[in-house]
């Protein structure tokens, strides 16, 4: 049986927030000292290594499950199908709806339930339920509704990745530079042709990588003690990507049958350029190969990390001509592969 991806869609938020946009925050370390650069030279050495020059931020009427909505509406129809024939919408993310000013994240109702209900879905054998794995949710929900339709239980699957980032960053961590707002969606269904997914990959480390993301305080020692904020160890997440990352694409290439040589483009998640880089650099190693041209599109210049979001909303913008020198066509082999919080990796081959 083939399952493929036959709609994408996307939105993304219209604030624009640019890296001179951080100028007069107050940075702190870790024990609430503030950073001796200069803001400039900070912003500066950041643009460097993530290559991020501006991010998008949701407007504050907005929350997430709105984000996914917008995206999963562009989906259906780009597919072409009747909402009510779905039999899962699954969404990614790892925050729920959390509304603007507020210090609370809302799952209940979950957000893939506040989605049906936006499409005004009525049929109660749709299920909709939500995903948490790191910035690795849309490439697992994408596998795990290949698994649904492999089962038998399903034939039509929206995937969703959403995520308002920019509501759970502590201003006072140089890290909140690296975060934005967005969401991409998915249709999933089978296809008669020999195309679609041809291998998977997926892996949790949780020893001593479990804490590498994190809910933690503000830097700020005079905020509120109780308020939680995204917090990372962005040395042991470029490591622990660079090791396990590049494997994870090989076994799950290997297991395709698909020869390295054949391979047309790697969306990968959008996290930061330089730890991109040498990701794709140490796989194509692993194959004594060097790393073709243009074989890696990149947004997060100007979309920043959306998370669950950077990866099918990277994929509808190479769909419709939005990257500049990148496309995909039909008979093309990509590899999706994302890494994230948990520690979760993954990696998808497919057959476009």
């Amino acid at each position: 049986m083939n399952i493929k991806i036959t709609g994408t869609g996307c939105y993304i938020p219209s604030e624009i927030e640019m890296n001179s946009g951080f100028d007069q925050h107050e940075f702190l370390d870790a024990n609430g000292v503030r950073l001796d650069p200069p803001n400039q030279v900070i912003i500066d050495k950041f643009k460097a290594i993530t290559g991020i020059a501006e991010r998008r931020y949701a407007k504050e009427h907005l929350n997430t499950s709105d984000l996914a909505f917008y995206a999963a509406e562009k989906a259906i129809q780009d597919a072409g199908i009747d909402s009510e024939t779905l039999d899962y919408i699954i969404v990614a993310h790892n925050f729920g709806d959390v509304r603007y000013g507020s210090i609370q994240g809302d799952t209940i109702p979950c957000l893939a339930a506040r989605v049906k209900h936006a499409l005004k879905i009525k049929n109660p054998k749709c299920v909709a339920y939500d995903l948490l794995f790191g910035c690795p949710g849309w490439v697992e929900g994408l596998i795990q509704a290949q698994a649904f339709i492999k089962a038998g239980m399903a034939k039509k699957c929206l995937v969703v990745g959403a995520e308002t980032l920019s509501r759970v960053i502590d201003k006072h961590d140089r890290d909140s530079m690296i975060f934005s707002d967005g969401a991409g969606a998915t249709i999933v269904e089978t296809s008669a042709k020999n195309e679609g997914i041809l291998a998977c990959e997926s892996a949790s480390y949780t020893q001593d990588e479990v804490y590498y993301l994190y809910y933690g305080n503000s830097y700020n020692k005079d905020l509120c003690r109780n308020t939680r904020y995204i917090k990372m160890n962005g040395r042991k997440i470029y490591e622990f990507a660079c090791i396990h990352v590049p494997q994870a694409m090989k076994d799950c290439l290997d297991k395709s049958g698909v020869a390295i040589e054949n391979v047309k483009k790697i969306f990968i998640h959008q996290a930061n350029e330089k730890m991109d880089e040498a990701i794709i650099k140490r796989f194509f190693r692993l194959y004594k190969t060097p790393v073709p041209e243009d074989i890696m599109p990149m947004n997060i210049q100007k979309m920043g990390n959306s998370s669950v979001a950077t990866i099918p909303t990277l994929l509808d913008m190479v769909k419709k001509g939005e990257i500049e020198r990148q496309s995909i066509n039909k008979g093309d082999v990509i590899i999706f592969a994302s890494v994230g919080a948990g520690m979760n990796i993954n990696a998808v081959v497919y057959k476009c």
